[in-house]
């Protein structure tokens, strides 16, 4: 009875912090990218701080906005090379929506959040606030930076509730073409952890995690798969080395609604796993993306993870995806 009050104390509490965060956080990020993007009148400057009356300035009315303008419009700049290049990016490869929980295939620049309900198996249940979702950021049309701060996991059982790994993941998009010019994505990807959470939370292991990206639309049907290792850097006599290896499918209808299904698997080579494997199936949806001001975007979307191997680490979970595109 206490462990089931903890967990609920842990998760509303939780969510209210998230929900506060996502309220602040998200016009934040819609006022930094519309003031920063925005073009300029010419001869208005975007400062609106006073003027410095100190003896080494020139406090001329005439230098003084010039020096203002200046300041901005180098900011402004930056910012405008940095989107202009975004949205290169997105003009060079298919536009596909991200799956649930397959690695997205495509460069993408999105602030995405994810809550993971995982059920059954030997102390398998659990919550998970973040599921190593995060800031995703493309510095230039080739490129794409993901930086993963640690999930936090709230268990039911008499485990400690904790915060797990910090993650990252790095795409280079080797070659594509958008729809109706071959409708394809290759790219390489390179990811990792770090031990920033203690166990059960953590894995207390530095983890590497490199990866090949494929996809391929078909019409109305997009196809994408990634496979790719994870090396541990310390502690491969108990955590081995893995395969992983996702296909999610989905349909595009009218260009909001995606229906979904996913195949995620996960192949043990050394270790105290060695030789096991196990494969869910996850069908899910995903809706959006809808505007909500200027570049920001909104997509929201849901799956169910199911077990279908013999040998499982917990025996289905359900996800919900939040993502602000921008």
């Amino acid at each position: 009875m206490n462990a089931v009050r903890k967990s609920s104390h842990h998760r509303i509490e939780y969510t209210r912090g998230f929900v506060l965060a996502l309220l602040f956080a998200v016009p934040a990020l819609a006022r930094f990218v519309d003031q920063s993007a925005a073009p300029r009148a010419p001869g208005v400057s975007n400062s609106a701080a006073p003027q410095s009356d100190s003896a080494d300035s020139d406090n001329s009315p005439q230098s003084s906005s010039q020096a203002a303008d200046g300041t901005a419009s180098n900011r402004n700049n930056w910012v405008r090379k940095w989107l202009d290049a975004v949205d290169q990016a997105r003009a060079s490869q298919p536009h596909f929506v991200s799956p649930i929980v397959t690695t997205h295939v495509m460069l993408v620049q999105q602030y995405r959040y994810d809550i993971g309900w995982q059920r059954g198996g030997a102390g398998a249940d659990s919550d998970n606030y973040g599921t190593s979702r995060g800031l995703e950021i493309i510095p230039t049309n080739r490129l794409e930076v993901g930086l993963f701060p640690p999930s936090y996991v709230t268990r039911p059982s008499n485990a400690p509730d904790g915060f797990g790994d910090f993650s990252f993941l790095v795409k280079y998009r080797l070659f594509s073409a958008t729809e109706g010019k071959g409708d394809y994505f290759v790219g390489l990807f390179f990811g990792g952890s770090f031990p920033t959470g203690a166990p059960p939370n953590g894995i207390a292991h530095a983890i590497l995690s490199p990866t090949v990206a494929f996809a391929k639309g078909f019409g109305l049907w997009d196809i994408q798969t990634t496979i790719g290792g994870s090396i541990p850097a310390s502690g491969t006599r108990i955590l081995g080395r893995n395969i992983v290896f996702n296909t999610a499918v989905d349909y595009r209808i009218k260009g909001r609604i995606w229906p979904m299904i996913e195949q995620n698997s996960m192949f043990w080579c050394g270790g105290v796993l060695d030789g096991k494997h196990q494969t869910f199936i996850t069908p899910g949806i995903v809706f959006g993306s809808f505007p909500l001001k200027k570049r920001l975007r909104f997509t929201i979307g849901a799956g169910y993870q199911i077990a279908v191997t013999t040998f499982r680490q917990y025996n289905h979970r359900w996800i919900l995806s939040l993502r602000f595109p921008f």
